[in-house]
């Protein structure tokens, strides 16, 4: 049994499901967990396939009904894997714009706080193949949700990231205020308010190649306008932390 879990959602992503699983397991000893929101184009019986023959025993697929955003997704395997004996869970993409090369330096961050984002936004970060407004938005809106919600985060919309496991044992996952693109600036604010230590590893982030990008341009604004109703409403309590370094805190129950 693997301490570490990459949870991987999928939604029609049969050009890169294959590769992906492989390069994951060739950097790390962890499990994997494909969360498929029933992809027409049959990536849910590729992962299927990879869990029942060349992973088995490693490779998971969590099947949803339908598409219901990035936000729920992750929520169905979060709770997936706090059923179960996992200390360090692990968001990332399907489509190699989250380089696997970096989770080995994840896991060794991860022995010293307690969330590690992978941050194009800080010193040694940064995107390629991006173009200029797409850049623009991004930063922009790491910039706004930051200013808003008064914390030093510097990448609250990235989505490869390192959990240890009583940070998502002391969220209400029912009651996430954000799904789609938001859900990532909610679970950052969710931590950092509750004292957990957050490091911002610098990634260098580059576009899909293979598949359809599943960003728009409105769920982008939508999320920036519900950063506002997340500033208002949530008021966590920060709690007792052990020493950092120390694994009592996310000692599987």
């Amino acid at each position: 049994m693997s301490e570490n879990l990459v949870i991987i959602p999928t939604y029609n992503e049969k050009e890169n499901i294959r590769n992906i699983t492989k390069a994951v397991f060739d950097r790390i000893d962890t499990h994997i967990l494909i969360v498929d929101d029933n992809s027409p184009d049959g990536t849910g019986k590729i992962a299927d396939e990879l869990s029942e023959n060349e992973y088995k025993g490693r490779l998971f697929v969590l099947h949803r009904e339908k598409k219901e955003g990035l936000g729920k997704a992750y929520v169905s395997g979060f709770k997936w894997a706090l059923a179960r004996e996992y200390r360090h869970i692990f968001e990332m993409d399907a489509d190699f714009s989250h380089n696997p090369d970096y989770l080995p330096l994840f896991l060794e961050k991860i022995k010293d706080y307690d969330l590690v984002i992978g941050s194009r936004y800080v010193k040694g970060g940064g995107v390629q193949n991006w173009p200029f407004f797409r850049m623009l938005i991004s930063k922009g809106g790491s910039l706004y949700s930051r200013t808003i919600l008064g914390i030093p985060i510097r990448d609250l919309t990235g989505g490869f990231k390192c959990f240890r496991r009583v940070v998502l044992e002391s969220i209400d996952l029912d009651n996430l205020l954000l799904s789609g693109f938001g859900f990532q600036i909610e679970m950052n604010y969710r931590t950092y308010k509750k004292g957990f230590r957050v490091f911002e590893l610098p990634i260098i982030f580059t576009d899909r190649i293979l598949g359809k990008s599943k960003m728009s341009q409105k769920i982008f604004f939508e999320a920036l306008l519900m950063v506002i109703k997340l500033r208002l409403r949530v008021k966590e309590t920060p709690i007792s932390l052990p020493p950092a370094g120390s694994s009592a805190s996310d000692k599987p129950r």
